[in-house]
């Protein structure tokens, strides 16, 4: 029998690029291991970040709901359990999102352009969108798109 195959799931990262420019690319996170999640359970595929102090947060954005412009308060995983949103960044680029996408959110030290700093973002649709978010206490990057595989 062959060994199987590792998933990539795909990520946006929103991050700052080296003139403070927010900017949003989508990534895949690669290094899956088959493993257990401890001896005692069935080997899954695992992923596992570095460890970081975190907080979790659950969010539910109303209808209608923008949030100006504005960088993520720390670098944050952002998964969406229902509903839709969009980010767009100081590029321009603007994404939509919806159920089981997930973003990394590192826009932090970006530098404030013809009245943007940060990313926009706000719900699509006519249902409210919700989100799990986990905040990491660590240091935010620069220009570092895709910094994790």
């Amino acid at each position: 029998m062959s060994e199987p195959t590792p998933p990539k799931m795909p990520y946006w990262h929103v991050y700052t690029d080296a003139e403070g420019m927010s900017r949003q690319e989508q990534f895949h996170l690669e290094r899956f291991a088959f493993e257990g999640i401890n001896p005692e359970t069935a080997p899954q595929w695992n992923d596992k970040m570095d460890p970081a102090p975190s907080v979790v947060t659950f969010t539910v954005l109303p209808v209608g709901w923008v949030g100006e412009w504005h960088e993520n308060p720390r670098p944050q995983w952002i998964a969406i359990l229902a509903g839709r949103w969009f980010v767009e960044t100081m590029d321009g680029h603007r994404v939509e999102m919806g159920p089981g996408e997930l973003m990394m959110g590192e826009d932090q030290n970006t530098r404030a352009r013809d009245g943007k700093k940060g990313h926009l973002s706000g719900t699509v649709g006519d249902e409210p969108c919700t989100m799990i978010v986990t905040g990491l206490q660590v240091e935010p990057t620069v220009n570092q798109p895709g910094r994790f595989k």
